[in-house]
């Protein structure tokens, strides 16, 4: 699972674009308790969402022309222009060039082989994220894409992440890890887009921690979200449902396993 132990390849931050910030504050404070903070008058509406005033994401009004509400998440790495390259030379692409944000740090958003988005976060005064893996915070990421084996193959090009197959009753996963950091360090996993053409969630996957899986659900559809895959069993993981908010960002929540031993 994810900590604030931040190290390159690993997620570090993550933020979400809405037509409607105030809505979408109202929505998420609603599910997790978040309440959202200005980043001041030079960020240019963008701002921080907070449980117990620790940040747990980041937030920003977005246009049609900026494309459709959405989640990014972002990636720890030392330089954001080699791995803007790196992307260019791994047959992906930049769709947002590297720049600084005030001294915290240098953003970019780059895409994968398939076109999927995703950021980069090169730590300047600002880390990361203040709390991961705690209920209401960022717990997983998994990324929704046709080919496993082209998008391992960029991810451990651009952020060199490594794979493992983990097998559980009725088929794998494909889970992945910080370069050299071992299994102990999993995020997040690869997973084939579903065939069902009402699958349009390709890309990267956020995942909230929850108590309670049903009661997430049920609070999301009250407060206008829609259920995309409804609360399931996973043996060895926990009890997880896909959700998307009142604007159509998708989102995942999970309802971890208790440890064994």
């Amino acid at each position: 699972m994810l900590t604030t132990r931040f190290v390159t390849g690993a997620p570090n931050w993550l933020d979400v674009g809405t037509p409607d910030l105030d809505g979408a504050t109202s929505f998420y404070g609603g599910l997790f308790g978040w309440r959202f903070r200005s980043a001041g008058p030079e960020a240019g509406g963008y701002g921080f969402f907070e449980l117990d005033g620790r940040i747990v994401a980041g937030g920003m009004g977005t246009t049609e022309e900026q494309g459709p509400p959405s989640w990014t998440v972002y990636f720890q790495a030392p330089d954001a222009h080699a791995a803007a390259e790196a992307s260019e030379q791994a047959h992906g692409g930049v769709l947002v060039r590297p720049m600084d944000v005030m001294d915290q740090g240098t953003m970019a958003i780059l895409a994968d082989r398939a076109g999927l988005p995703f950021g980069i976060w090169q730590p300047g005064r600002r880390n990361g994220l203040d709390v991961t893996g705690e209920t209401g915070a960022l717990c997983w990421v998994e990324l929704h894409t046709a080919d496993i084996a082209a998008a391992a193959a960029y991810y451990r090009a651009v952020l060199g992440l490594e794979t493992s197959a983990v097998s559980f009753p009725g088929g794998s996963y494909t889970c992945v890890n910080p370069a050299g950091e071992g299994e102990d360090a999993m995020f997040g996993g690869v997973v084939p887009l579903a065939e069902d053409p009402a699958d349009t969630d390709a890309g990267w996957l956020p995942y909230f921690a929850v108590d309670d899986a049903d009661t997430a659900v049920a609070r999301t559809t009250e407060l206008g979200g829609t259920v995309r895959m409804p609360a399931t069993d996973i043996g060895g993981v926990g009890r997880v449902a896909r959700l998307a908010d009142p604007y159509g960002a998708p989102f995942a929540i999970l309802r971890p396993a208790p440890r064994q031993g």
